[in-house]
């Protein structure tokens, strides 16, 4: 099962932080810190696996990737396979890439929701269910359709009352 996926960049600030399982804000915070520390050191050259991090769990791993500016980590309980975690990472990557054209740490920060919304259709409550990029993007963008609707009534609406008043 997957614990928790965190985005951040070289400095250890936050971009995105999920977990699926119950764990308290300063726990968190610790948590980032810690896996921050350890990934933060190590050279590219080395191993994507960490075994285990204090804070969440001696049966926990953590795996990762880097690209650029910004560290994708997965924390994961040992049931889960190492690899097939780095090729989940990938695809998330690469889902995020055909959404905003070449993702950047920007991206990550003014459409956080998006983002979010991306996440919840590779990883839902700690279990992987979908890889396909084809059926995350089409999903993403059906999503994108029913909202962009509702804001565009909800502008007409504001303009309609500024005629009354």
């Amino acid at each position: 099962m997957i614990k928790s996926v965190l985005i951040f960049n070289q400095l250890g600030k936050p971009r995105l932080i999920k977990f699926y399982e119950q764990i308290g804000t300063t726990r968190q915070q610790e948590i980032l810190r810690e896996i921050h520390a350890l990934v933060a050191k190590r050279p590219d050259t080395q191993c994507n696996f960490l075994e285990g991090c204090r804070s969440m769990g001696t049966d926990s791993r953590i795996i990762y990737r880097h690209y650029a500016t910004l560290y994708f980590v997965f924390v994961v309980d040992s049931s889960e396979s190492e690899l097939g975690i780095l090729d989940l990472i990938q695809v998330f990557v690469e889902a995020l890439d055909r959404m905003f054209e070449n993702v950047c740490e920007l991206d990550l920060i003014f459409h956080f929701d998006e983002i979010h919304y991306i996440l919840m259709e590779v990883v839902e409550a700690g279990m992987v269910i979908e890889t396909n990029l084809t059926e995350i993007s089409r999903a993403v963008n059906e999503g994108k359709q029913l909202i962009k609707p509702a804001s565009d009534h909800s502008r007409l609406g504001i303009g309609a009352l500024r005629g009354f008043v």
